[in-house]
């Protein structure tokens, strides 16, 4: 058996750590981080804990996972009517799950963190020039000057202020009355409300109101029922930028034990899931929840190893695997990896991301995803699932509450021409609203079948 070495925040330095800034002045990075250390968490160690109790939940099959929000957040779009928007969608597809599958969903948000990416390259060409990547906001800017492409470890500060601001209103929404089921008409988002989606979900939002009245009127009391006039919304991000995630780690005062305290869940992405790397090395001593992508390379081994490295107590709920195969190899390279965690006895949550292997490039060289291929992505991981007798337990999306026109197909067929109509992500195509709810009834058909 192999010898696990001591963990502390910092230990992830002795590792080879991929996807990280070239901070210009270490100095100043150091400086930034010990006063990240000194400000607040921005979750705490017992709202994670929930969560992993939410997620074990998931693992027994007795829920369902729905991980939802921006590719990328923005310093230059923080508003609370795009906050606002964001959490209708996913309280829309949440409440079209859980009708739809008569079971519990846990929200977990990409949100209030997300702004770090992994690039594929150091540099990109815009408008034939040569540039650093764009990595993110809380790395450096996304202008298309040498000035602004230059790493600058006060973004990681301004992050945290963002991020900070995001779950204060976040709560007010979740816990406030804005959640509350009663409002489940106002979710309906004007431009969502016309379309067949939006249609489909008013008739399930008017058959949630009429067992409201009968729930009432059989005499109880449904005011009193907490669970019908707030919910829980996680956040998450990808735990990249390990400078930051090093900066918010802090002791348990119950338990001893060490939370990254800037989201409830973290996850390792496809290019950084190293099992003797960085970020691998830096999550498996946190006690949050914590998820690893896997692409279409994995293989058994490999999965096998992040296991044991990641969760060796293998406590259900602590563990997610989020596979990103594409709609061409799911049905191929998931299979053995099921029945090879399955065999290990690991309990993990299963949880399918049908974005990120499923990108294509249009002939103008706008990166898209098309509907059908997500849709064709959910449907073999379903099918993969039902062969192996497991769980499909979730899944990972990136969408907009803003009208966007991203993704092609949907319901109403965006069409590669309208593409450039309303174009605004920062880097990878999102879903917009009415194709996130017409997704959420596709992805409730495949449960139920």
């Amino acid at each position: 058996m192999a010898v696990v070495s001591a963990w502390s925040p910092s230990s992830w330095r002795e590792y080879s750590a991929l996807q990280q800034p070239e901070w210009p002045d270490s100095g100043r990075a150091q400086d930034v981080r010990r006063r990240l250390a000194a400000l607040p968490p921005l979750v705490f160690a017992g709202e994670a804990r929930q969560l992993t109790a939410a997620l074990a939940e998931v693992v027994e099959g007795r829920a369902f996972l729905l991980q939802a929000g921006d590719c990328a957040e923005s310093f230059d779009d923080f508003a609370a009517p795009s906050i606002r928007d964001k959490l209708k969608v996913l309280l829309q597809m949440a409440a079209v799950l859980t009708y739809g599958a008569t079971l519990p969903v846990v929200k977990v948000g990409r949100i209030a963190g997300q702004f770090v990416k992994p690039r594929s390259s150091p540099t990109e060409h815009v408008d034939g020039v040569e540039l650093p990547s764009f990595r993110g906001h809380m790395v450096n800017g996304d202008a298309p000057s040498p000035e602004a492409r230059v790493p600058d470890p006060e973004r990681m500060l301004a992050g945290y202020n963002q991020s900070a601001a995001t779950l204060n209103l976040v709560r007010a929404f979740t816990k406030g009355g804005f959640a509350d089921l009663n409002q489940v008409h106002m979710w309906n988002q004007e431009f969502v409300a016309s379309s067949p989606a939006g249609q489909r979900y008013e008739v399930i939002a008017s058959e949630i109101e009429r067992a409201l009245r009968f729930i009432a009127a059989v005499g109880i009391d449904v005011a009193a029922l907490q669970q019908l006039h707030q919910v829980d919304l996680w956040t998450s991000h990808e735990g990249i930028l390990l400078d930051y995630e090093e900066g918010l780690t802090r002791r348990d005062s119950l338990t001893g034990d060490w939370y990254d305290c800037s989201a409830h869940m973290l996850w390792i992405g496809e290019r950084t899931r190293d099992p003797h790397g960085a970020h691998v090395e830096f999550l498996r001593g946190v006690h949050n929840p914590i998820g690893c992508k896997l692409g279409p390379a994995a293989l058994a081994a490999d999965v096998l190893e992040l296991c044991e490295r990641l969760n060796p107590a293998r406590v259900a709920g602590r563990l997610s695997l989020i596979v990103r195969m594409g709609a061409g190899r799911v049905a191929e390279r998931l299979p053995p990896l099921l029945r090879a965690v399955r065999e290990a006895g690991h309990p993990v949550v299963w949880v399918c991301d049908p974005m990120h292997g499923n990108v294509s490039t249009t002939a103008s060289g706008r990166k898209t995803r098309h509907f059908d291929a997500i849709m064709d992505e959910l449907e073999g991981f379903f099918d993969a699932h039902a062969d192996a007798g497991t769980w499909p337990g979730g899944i990972h999306l990136e969408f907009t509450g803003d009208d966007v026109t991203e993704c092609l197909g949907g319901s109403e067929q965006v069409r590669e021409d309208e593409l450039d109509t309303r174009y605004m992500t920062l880097c990878d195509p999102r879903l917009n609203a009415r194709q996130s709810v017409d997704l959420a009834f596709r992805v409730a058909e495949l449960m139920r079948r």
